[in-house]
């Protein structure tokens, strides 16, 4: 597995232009109790939201200037995140989900899944456990804390098979982009802090790829229960075909859907 101090040269890209196939933006929502404005029936907004504890939305989720990520341009607000006690969906799991509300294929030939990450230092996550972060429904790719042996680092998987990691220090915004080729069948991974610009960290390595545009999921998935409330922060989310190293949302290059 690489280490996140192992970055290449050689493994640097030039910026390219790239199109928003879907934008998470935190913005679109005035208040926090927007996201109840999702249903089956009333398919509305950037994300469905229905894996979520029996508490109010404003217990799991809340939009706020005061998380946003300084480095997103075209984005002003950030989310925090919430898991605890009363967080179960589906199953014992503490879990709080959301999914892309897009028409558009999410699934298809090259696509840039971005999304920035951060935690503070008031309810941590606890890291003698798995969590499961912006993962795929089929676990092709995704991101993990609390996996042995890098259990206090963010942890890139393929297929369940860690594969680079990085320390998940308190107050730093982590951003990543997964490179997906659906048509290829290969992932690799573009990681930054911060406001730099992202980097290549890790090549294309072959991966069962699949999406349906709906199995995405943005958010947390903790394995074993704890006692503790525990608060992650988003930013930056959104999906693109070619790409950008900066990181902001192109609303002038979105397509519709």
């Amino acid at each position: 597995m690489k280490a996140a101090v192992a970055f290449v040269a050689s493994l640097f890209a030039t910026a390219r232009a790239g199109t928003v196939l879907w934008s998470g933006d935190f913005d679109y929502y005035t208040t926090t109790t927007d996201f109840n404005n999702w249903s089956w029936a009333n398919q509305v907004g950037e994300y469905q939201y229905y894996i979520h504890g029996s508490g109010p939305v404003t217990q799991y989720l809340d939009v706020s200037t005061a998380y946003a990520h300084p480095g997103v341009s075209g984005e002003s607000k950030g989310l925090k995140l919430s898991i605890d006690q009363t967080s179960t969906w589906n199953s014992n799991f503490w879990r709080t989900e959301l999914i892309p509300q897009t028409n558009n294929n999410l699934g298809t030939g090259q696509k840039y899944y971005h999304f920035s990450v951060k935690r503070s230092s008031t309810n941590p996550p606890l890291f003698s456990y798995e969590h499961q972060v912006a993962f795929f429904e089929s676990h092709f790719t995704e991101l993990k804390v609390g996996v042995s042996p890098y259990q206090s680092y963010l942890t890139w998987c393929v297929g369940g098979s860690p594969k680079y990691a990085v320390t998940f220090t308190p107050d730093v915004w982590y951003n990543f982009a997964f490179d997906i080729d659906f048509t290829g069948s290969t992932v690799g991974l573009w990681v930054s802090t911060g406001s730099n610009q992202l980097q290549r960290v890790f090549a294309q390595i072959p991966a069962t790829t699949y999406s349906n545009s709906a199995d995405w999921h943005l958010g947390v998935l903790a394995f074993d229960q704890g006692t503790a409330r525990e608060d992650w922060y988003f930013a930056g989310v959104y999906v693109e075909v070619g790409f950008t190293l900066t990181l902001y949302l192109i609303e002038s290059d979105m397509l519709s859907g």
